[in-house]
């Protein structure tokens, strides 16, 4: 495996019964890269996702990260290798107040950051720029709100700021932009280029594609559980059978 190769699926099938659900999927996603990836409803996306990250195991294929083979690995021994995610259905502890809901992430073994004798008031300071860092306004009462009562948008702000939490090598996005207006969207893009910045390697699953393709370096596509195309995002856009996976016909 090249050593710009970050993580490697190879032939990767998972079957729910008698539903394929991914058929012999392989691709290769390089270290600092930002990878869309899209398909209609039932392709097969999310399901990648969470293969790779433990919460359920392939039929078949294998599942390499940095070169070492992590098929059917549990996913918290995941996490701790850098490999972190948000979900598409939120989940905080809706009791706790916003920034309390990091400070679980914040006691990871991955985390790195010099907090001072690890009280929780330390870490609540932490947990107050992670959120003013992904849009929580310093002066507001947002980060102090029961997650509960707080709006989607800022439910989703709090998922990536988890992940940022983490300190991961490899963040998957899974329809963080699902639920958030254009201009939240618009204030969270920033975010991510600096996250690609600093060098992290990100997946993104997104049907709201216009905004996505403004930050991917390339996409791809499923459809009916198979990779049917994978590139550079006009070259792709402009394949016949993505246009027929998602128009509902192939051009002559």
């Amino acid at each position: 495996m090249s050593d710009s190769v970050l993580l490697r699926l190879s032939g990767l099938t998972k079957n729910f019964g008698g539903i394929r659900a991914l058929c012999d999927v392989s691709l290769d996603l390089n270290a600092g890269e930002v990878l869309g990836l899209i398909g209609p409803n039932g392709s097969g996306k999310t399901t990648i996702v969470n293969l790779v990250t433990g919460f359920v195991k392939p039929t078949s294929g294998k599942i390499f990260y940095k070169g070492r083979d992590i098929t059917g690995v549990a996913p918290y021994k995941i996490a701790r290798l850098g490999i972190v995610r948000t979900f598409q259905m939120v989940k905080p502890f809706y009791g706790l107040p916003a920034f309390k809901n990091l400070i679980i992430p914040l006691y990871s073994s991955r985390v790195r950051r010099d907090i001072k004798g690890g009280k929780y008031g330390d870490r609540d300071a932490v947990a107050l720029d992670l959120l003013e860092e992904v849009g929580f306004e310093r002066d507001s009462s947002a980060a102090y709100k029961v997650a509960g009562s707080l709006p989607q948008g800022y439910l989703k702000r709090l998922e990536l700021a988890k992940v940022i939490a983490l300190e991961p090598e490899l963040i998957i996005l899974d329809e963080l932009f699902s639920g958030m207006s254009l201009a939240e969207v618009s204030s969270v893009l920033p975010i991510i280029g600096k996250l690609r910045r600093e060098g992290k390697t990100i997946i993104m699953i997104e049907h709201r594609l216009k905004e996505l393709f403004r930050i991917t370096d390339r996409v791809v596509v499923l459809n009916y559980g198979r990779k049917i195309a994978d590139g550079a995002v006009k070259e792709v856009m402009e394949s016949k059978e993505v246009k027929g996976a998602y128009l509902g016909y192939e051009e002559g």
